[in-house]
């Protein structure tokens, strides 16, 4: 039986659409798939903590203030720590290629058209999204 590998993954919410990154084809786990970003969970890290480093090298955004979400993830050798953010500096890119090969802001209508890695998690997307409308949520530029 191969072992947990903990995921924290990110909601980060600018208005009314969440960033999403398609996998690139060649990537081993869930290729050609879009998923939200994030990664691995190093040893002595905690989540949240993986959340902001993930963003920052793989996105190139220091972002502020991760609130916990849940986030279901159907994977037997996977548990996955949800969090959401609407408050980031610098503008999302990708710093990641070898990873992902697209990085896209959608609306809510446009996730159910995505070939998700996960679908099982769209619902609580939709969640963490409708939980920050209404507040003032984007990148705060410095």
């Amino acid at each position: 039986m191969p072992a947990m590998i903990l995921i924290a993954t990110v909601v980060l919410v600018r208005n009314d659409r969440v960033l999403m990154t398609h996998r690139h084809p060649a990537h081993e786990a869930y290729p050609d798939r879009w998923a939200l970003p994030g990664g691995h969970v190093e040893p002595c890290e905690s989540s949240r903590d993986a959340v902001v480093r993930e963003c920052l090298e793989e996105l190139g955004i220091h972002v502020r203030n991760p609130r916990p979400v849940p986030l279901t993830v159907h994977a037997p050798h996977l548990t996955t720590d949800g969090f959401v953010v609407t408050r980031w500096d610098g503008e999302a890119a990708n710093l990641a290629p070898g990873e992902h090969d697209d990085l896209r802001w959608c609306r809510l209508d446009e996730l159910t058209h995505l070939q998700l890695a996960h679908p099982e998690s769209l619902p609580d997307i939709i969640s963490a999204i409708d939980l920050t409308l209404g507040s003032a949520s984007g990148p705060s530029s410095a």
